[in-house]
């Protein structure tokens, strides 16, 4: 089992960018998928779950409105869409993946936002 996310980096505040993630090693259309954050000196946050197979979304509220989840389970895939970025933003950006007692990680992608 794994997940890679990719497409952290560096942005100015208003910047976007989109996060992806990346699935194998398990029937990835079967699962829920969320992205967490975890920013410096602070506690993992639950940001955004798409569900199985794709119908259902929900974020936190300091997201709703900028972030965008999405999957494209014919490609492993989930993404978020991240816009109108701010500096609060910045974090590491987990991948999970979760159906009953399994429940799988990626090892996370850095998100600075900087001017």
């Amino acid at each position: 089992v794994q997940l890679v996310e990719s497409g952290g980096g560096l942005v100015q505040p208003g910047g976007s960018l989109r996060l992806s993630c990346t699935a194998s090693g398990f029937t990835f259309s079967s699962y829920g998928m969320r992205w967490y954050r975890q920013a410096p000196g602070k506690e993992r946050e639950l940001v955004a779950h798409i569900s199985s197979p794709g119908g259902t979304t929900r974020y936190v509220d300091s997201v709703k409105g900028r972030f965008t989840i999405s999957r494209d389970n014919a490609k492993n895939t989930v993404y978020l869409q991240m816009d109108s970025l701010k500096f609060e933003d910045t974090a590491v950006y987990y991948c999970n993946a979760f159906l009953y007692s399994m429940d799988y990680w990626g090892k996370g992608t850095l998100v600075i936002v900087s001017s």
